[in-house]
């Protein structure tokens, strides 16, 4: 029998995703037809050449596949109005979805392509940083472009394309090298941020970095690390910064002018932080916690319990007793993760403090969950009523099937 797909939206919503729908099944016969009243302001039409169309395909269309989760577009190679495939030179891949999700593809594929046929991209240049200029909610969306030298390319791309994948979460924008240029979509503003980094980035292979005015910026903060704790902080070769990068989508580096050098053994050093307001402030409190631990009292000397009644992003603090610390850690810092989790909250403890930040409804909820949690040691917790809340869901459990659900020692 015929099975029916409901479709519910605003009529260009609606529209697109019939269109969409159509797409997908008629792929399993063969190309699709695209006419010209296809394009609702969401496709992009990329020239694939004949002898990479395999390639970006991948098995089986796993790399096409691939792409498509990770920008969350639909992308299927087409036929444009009526015409013979065969003698081509090229196919036509068609790329649905948002201005910013089929930018993020299109480049993936373009890589691909510049892999496999090397100079594509010098011919299709002025399409690719053309293509969408103004046209997101800020009316600034556009492309800007680097070229790179050989050694300067590895540098760029890091260990598992990690060093492009933190420039990419820390500036906001969509950066992609193809082939030896380096490509950056995004706001007037994003792509500012992504060239400023990258900067930065190669300044560090000539000596030590200054930014100024960071006090002015409103994508940075600066953690003083004791002289003691840089290598603490910094891992064998990097790791353990390069972790927290990758952990909360920042960008970090020791910063220091020329005329600090020989100061003295003594000295903290500046690490500057950059990216979104919670990956900072993430970042920054993981830090915290570290230099605590190897100096206690850098942090929390004196320091009070704080809540704040700010709507938007800000930090409360909670000062915990020894037995309460070691509870609401939890086996290997799992209650603290699962408290932070449900909560939706950045939740790190420095010392014997909990710094909780997010938006005042995620600090309340954090707070509350905390004090459930320590209410647990003392017998069962009452919640009274759920039906008020918008983060719990209520569940009956049979008494004989309590033991079960809960599991040795609640594991």
């Amino acid at each position: 029998r015929d099975l029916i797909l409901e479709i519910r939206g605003s009529k260009l919503q609606r529209r697109r995703a019939k269109k969409y729908a159509e797409g997908v099944m008629a792929q399993r016969t063969g190309p699709v037809n695209i006419t010209e009243d296809y394009d609702d302001g969401d496709l992009t039409m990329l020239h694939i050449p004949q002898e990479a169309v395999g390639f970006v395909t991948g098995r089986a269309g796993n790399f096409l596949r691939a792409i498509e989760e990770e920008w969350c577009t639909l992308m299927f190679f087409c036929e444009v109005g009526s015409g013979d495939r065969r003698n081509k030179d090229y196919e036509k891949l068609a790329i649905f979805g948002g201005v910013r999700a089929r930018r993020g593809a299109e480049l993936k594929v373009l890589s691909a392509v510049e892999t496999k046929v090397p100079g594509y991209l010098d011919k299709q240049k002025s399409d690719v940083l053309d293509r969408d200029r103004g046209k997101d909610e800020t009316g600034t969306w556009g492309t800007d472009s680097m070229t790179f030298q050989d050694d300067e390319l590895s540098y760029a791309l890091g260990k598992q394309g990690g060093t492009r994948k933190k420039m990419e979460a820390s500036s906001g924008a969509i950066v992609q090298y193809v082939g030896h240029v380096a490509l950056f979509s995004g706001t007037r503003q994003e792509r500012r941020r992504a060239k400023e980094y990258m900067k930065w980035l190669f300044e560090q292979l000539e000596g030590p970095v200054w930014v100024d005015d960071w006090e002015k910026r409103d994508d940075c903060i600066v953690v003083d690390v004791p002289a003691g704790c840089i290598g603490y902080i910094t891992g064998a070769r990097r790791a353990t910064l390069g972790s927290l990068e990758s952990e909360w989508g920042v960008l970090m580096f020791f910063m220091s002018k020329d005329k600090d050098k020989g100061k003295g053994r003594d000295r903290a050093e500046k690490l500057i932080i950059f990216g979104p307001a919670r990956g900072r402030r993430g970042a920054e409190l993981k830090i915290m916690s570290s230099i605590e631990t190897k100096n206690p009292g850098t942090f929390t000397k004196g320091v009070r319990e704080k809540t704040s009644s700010e709507k938007g992003f800000d930090t409360d603090r909670m000062i915990f007793k020894d037995d309460e610390l070691s509870y609401s850690l939890g086996k290997q810092g799992m209650t603290r993760k699962k408290l932070e989790g449900a909560a939706g909250a950045v939740l790190e403890y420095v010392g014997h403090v909990a710094f909780i930040a997010g938006t005042l409804k995620e600090r309340r909820r954090c707070k509350e969950f905390i004090n459930w949690l320590l209410q647990q040691r003392h017998g069962s917790v009452t919640i009274p009523d759920v039906s008020g809340r918008d983060d719990a869901t209520e569940m009956y459990v049979p008494q004989n099937c309590k033991g079960w659900v809960t599991g040795n020692r609640g594991s």
